[in-house]
């Protein structure tokens, strides 16, 4: 079995790093002495694009400390809570032994896509899917494509990810050393989904900082999954980083997906820039999690692009799920489109804070932005807060919210033809959330989420017949 030892252990011989009990110092400072004694070993494990730019992060990073809940964009979520815990750190690149493609078995559709694993933070390269992607197609390690195209990824690694204004990007460019690189060429359109599984793989307590670089050409098209799951009963912390360029008339379908268990806690920033007549479609469904902390932040820098940004949340129990989104008009003629819904029941705690920025200049912008919220019991908690702010004339922006429960009306209507009570709630529960599934493109993965939102209701999401990774 993999082993690991924890970033205290100062006399480890296994390769893991020490750093400062979270107990005795500031959350940040077990990182900042991570730091100052890995950076040779996270620098030869990596590759100059990406070392190039940890010397800046970190002085960001020191400079910053992690977010407290005074700060805006972070009051619904503890960050120092977070990663105060004393995590395994994976720096000199121990090999972990799992085969995902023999172990990666759920009862679902197919959904015909191709297949890759990211396992923790490391690109999967011992075997590759057999299906073949189109000329001027690149799927693969971040770490790899840094050392052969290092002009390439160079040009746009770390370029709108800002390290300079977010503490937990400034950690992850800071510690990153493999992740994942797509690149689709000038007019080049993916017809096959691909779909990304990231795997959670350890048998101690582990941190891993995960990046992902994706590089979309003029006229290109592509449909990217991303999947996170975990393989092991463990503590898990994933930081994870996401840049995405999308070049004039090229469009981006990104579709994330959470199935992870109450021990995980993730952090997750996207950044997404979009050229003239662009459009992205991003997805982020939580069907199950421990916390989730998603950030989003979008800028229109071309003439006539649009996005469409949908977000479906369960949680239960004690679970608690963060979507943060920015959306920034630069330029006229730009058109946003947001839809969130959550479904909270148990202890469980959600919240959604979105900003339409539209600057001077950025006239002609249309923009619609809802949340809308099911609290399924009194313990239940959601936080939401929409927001404006709008600096150009002649524009159609709007934005609302709405919190409630079940409607008592439709129980009793339903239970009148013979429905129990538990499926009505189950099914005004699916109902509800369906909107938003309804949105995605991708119609194999539109199955699948009915499939299994319908599962998750009824608390049957795991134990599939043939998985190895669930049991």
């Amino acid at each position: 079995m993999f082993s690991l030892s924890y970033m205290t252990d100062r006399n480890n011989t296994n390769g893991s790093t020490p750093a400062v009990t979270a107990g005795d110092a500031a959350a940040e400072k077990q990182y900042i002495d991570l730091f100052k004694n890995s950076a040779a070993m996270i620098d030869g494990h990596s590759a100059a694009v990406l070392n190039g730019v940890r010397a800046k992060a970190f002085a960001d990073f020191q400079r910053l400390g992690f977010p407290t809940r005074k700060v805006e964009r972070y009051k619904y979520t503890d960050i120092p809570k977070i990663f105060a815990p004393d995590y395994g750190v994976n720096l000199n690149r121990l090999d972990i032994p799992v085969n995902p493609y023999e172990a990666f078995r759920c009862d679902v559709p197919n959904l015909s896509t191709s297949l890759y694993f990211v396992v923790n933070d490391a690109f999967y390269d011992k075997q590759l899917p057999q299906a073949h992607l189109p000329e001027g197609v690149f799927v693969g390690s971040l770490r790899q494509a840094a050392e052969q195209h290092p002009d390439l990824v160079a040009r746009y690694y770390a370029r709108i990810a800002d390290t300079a204004g977010d503490a937990v990007t400034a950690l992850n460019t800071m510690l990153a050393q493999d992740g994942l690189f797509v690149h689709v060429d000038r007019n080049v359109k993916v017809d096959k989904a691909v779909q990304v599984v990231n795997i959670l793989r350890s048998d101690v307590d582990l941190m891993i900082n995960r990046r992902v670089l994706i590089v979309l050409e003029p006229g290109a098209d592509i449909k990217l999954l991303f999947c996170d799951d975990s393989a092991d009963d463990r503590h898990f912390l994933a930081t994870q980083v996401i840049e995405a360029y999308v070049g004039d008339g090229a469009h981006l379908e990104m579709d994330c997906l959470e199935e992870t268990h109450l021990k995980n806690s993730r952090v997750s920033n996207v950044y997404v820039e979009q050229q003239a007549n662009s459009r992205v479609d991003h997805n982020v469904i939580t069907l199950h999690n421990g916390i989730t902390r998603n950030r989003l932040d979008l800028v229109f820098k071309g003439e006539g692009a649009e996005c469409w940004c949908n977000g479906g949340v369960i949680a239960d129990k004690e679970q608690h799920v963060d979507n943060n989104t920015l959306i920034d008009h630069q330029v006229p003629h730009c058109t946003s489109n947001e839809l969130y819904k959550y479904v909270i029941d148990g202890h469980a705690t959600g919240a959604f804070a979105g900003k339409v920025l539209v600057r001077h200049g950025a006239d002609k912008t249309v923009s619609q932005e809802t949340n809308k919220n099911l609290v399924a019991t009194n313990e239940a908690r959601m936080y939401t807060q929409p927001m404006l702010e709008i600096y150009a004339d002649d524009v159609k922006c709007s934005h609302g919210s709405t919190v409630g429960q079940l409607n008592d009306a439709a129980l009793f209507y339903m239970q009148q033809r013979c429905v129990s009570l538990e499926e009505a709630r189950l099914l005004l529960e699916f109902a509800f959330v369906d909107e938003v599934i309804d949105k995605i493109e991708l119609e194999p993965l539109r199955d699948r989420l009915h499939y299994l939102v319908e599962k998750r209701f009824r608390g049957q999401l795991y134990g599939c017949s043939g998985c190895k990774l669930c049991k």
